[in-house]
């Protein structure tokens, strides 16, 4: 924290005199302060001393203490300048506002008045730090035993939005201490792969009346249920979209619409495009996709795209619920492609039912993994939502909300599964056919250790179809990937620290799902 003796105050004001009661006073705090009594003093001692905090007077002879806001902000732009006048016309508070002023004070003003302000401006960063330090040591203990407690997946949903939350929290305030919470959320991803191990084929048992919202019933749990009630809606389904990232974009949105509500739900496995994306736009999982439209399904061998037909499966999803149900799919690979919908949503308008696929998060992932560039941009999670958030704020999604939330659009925001950033190697021999993920694992010949992964040898049971390729498939828990012993150090070095998804983690499974709705 700040020592607040190293903390200098510059004022000017043309009655110094009468507030030295003020200055005694703060300087009884330990803060140093300077008085002048005029702008161009104030302009000359600004420039020759450290100065935290200017208290500007904005009636003073010469010039006012409006006229020299801007050469002070060019001299020293970072040190925030308190107005204070005697005036509460709204023309001079407008005034100095626009003069991009910190804070603004009416005279008679109170030592604590000005006390508050230079918390407020100058300590309130290690105030802040210290706060946000002393709360995650009092929860430390309690979010370890919800780890070692935690028995049903919302148990763990729980856990992960608080370890999301002291997160973001300790990365603005406190990094030293996001050591300590990456290994806390270690150890909860070892908690959450024995769950998920020990639990995940009860979710497809009909007797299980405990299922959670898995990818085929987002819709018919979430999307369905507001065209019934007469609502339009529009998704956006922003591929790989991890719910810290969510978290970062989040302020964004909230400027200008509201946040009905925020809720996680669980992919399915494989957490891969092919598997989970499908399963969500026809609402089967990918074994019944592979039974009733075998010509819908592309295998793991195959060249082509995996997510080629999702238009076609969303129709079949939607007739079974309504035939009557017209709807218009997008798929967003650049911008070019999102100022097209921007420009076609006007002749869309009247449809009840929108579904647009961002690629971008997904696209960046991969291409983090093979350019160098990249990977110096994108060096952990703290990055990694920096730029989702950066390509956010710049991309046309906000304009297609706004313009979506006029036409009178319910907002859905959502997923079809996270990314974790790996780092512990796990050895795998397979032969030609086996499948390259790097988080799971499918094919006839698999050697593994079966106690570092998430063996199915019957992929029925969790309602993966068998492929020509598939007989078992395995997943990678917590941040492991998988890696073959020929050139094992070369491909160890290569995919270190990469993001990738297939596996089982509370960032790959765990995915937003929010509703917004105009304010």
């Amino acid at each position: 924290m700040v020592a607040q003796k190293d903390i200098t105050i510059l004022w000017a004001d043309d009655e110094i005199d009468l507030l030295r009661p003020h200055i005694l006073f703060l300087e009884s705090k330990g803060y140093r302060v300077i008085t002048v009594t005029n702008a161009n003093d104030a302009l000359v001692m600004a420039r020759q001393h450290k100065v935290d905090i200017i208290f500007l007077d904005e009636n003073m002879p010469g010039k006012s203490g409006l006229e020299i806001i801007l050469p002070l902000k060019q001299s020293l732009p970072f040190v925030p300048v308190v107005m204070i006048t005697k005036s509460e016309e709204e023309n001079v508070m407008n005034n100095a506002i626009g003069s991009k002023i910190d804070d603004y004070l009416i005279k008679p003003v109170n030592p604590n008045q000005v006390l508050l302000s230079i918390k407020k401006h100058v300590e309130s960063r290690s105030l802040e730090v210290s706060a946000t330090t002393q709360s995650y040591q009092l929860q430390f203990a309690r979010l370890t035993n919800s780890i070692n407690t935690a028995r049903q997946l919302e148990d763990w949903i729980d856990i992960y939005k608080q370890l999301v939350f002291w997160e973001l929290e300790l990365e603005r305030t406190e990094v030293q201490l996001l050591q300590t919470l990456h290994a806390q959320k270690q150890e909860a991803n070892t908690g959450f792969g024995k769950f998920v191990k020990n639990n995940y084929h009860t979710w497809f048992d009909t007797r299980n009346e405990n299922k959670p919202l898995l990818s085929p019933t987002v819709f018919s749990k979430k999307i369905f249920p507001l065209l019934e009630s007469g609502e339009k809606v529009f998704v956006i389904l922003i591929d790989n979209l991890r719910y810290d990232q969510w978290r970062s974009i989040m302020p964004v949105i909230t400027e200008f619409c509201s946040i009905a509500s925020e809720d996680l739900y669980c992919s399915i496995l494989p957490t891969a495009t092919q598997y989970a994306r499908n399963a969500l736009f026809s609402g089967l999982m990918p074994l019944e996709i592979h039974r009733i439209f075998p010509n819908l399904w592309v295998d793991e061998e195959d060249e082509e795209s995996k997510n080629v037909n999702e238009e076609e499966l969303l129709a079949f999803q939607l007739k079974r619920y309504a035939s009557s149900i017209s709807f218009h799919y997008d798929k967003v690979n650049n911008y070019k492609y999102g100022q097209r919908l921007l420009e076609k949503l006007p002749n869309l308008r009247q449809l009840p039912l929108i579904v647009s696929v961002f690629n971008f998060v997904d696209i960046l992932s991969h291409a983090r993994t093979q350019t160098e560039v990249l990977k110096e941009l994108v060096l952990d999670e703290a990055a990694y939502r920096s730029v989702t958030l950066s390509w956010f704020q710049h991309s046309v999604i906000p304009e297609i909300i706004k313009q979506a939330l006029d036409f009178g659009y319910r907002i859905i925001i959502t997923t079809d599964h996270g990314s974790i950033r790996v780092s512990n190697p796990i050895k795998v021999i397979g032969d030609r056919h086996t499948t390259s993920n790097l988080r799971y694992k499918t094919g006839k010949n698999l050697d593994y250790n079966w106690r570092e992964v998430y063996e199915v040898k019957k992929p029925s049971a969790i309602h993966l179809p068998i492929t020509g390729v598939s007989s078992t498939y395995i997943f990678a828990l917590n941040s492991d990937y998988f890696v073959y012993p020929n050139n094992y150090n070369q491909f160890v070095n290569f995919y270190k620290n990469t993001f990738q998804h297939g596996g089982i983690s509370m960032e790959e499974m765990l995915v937003p799902i929010v509703e917004l709705t105009a304010r």
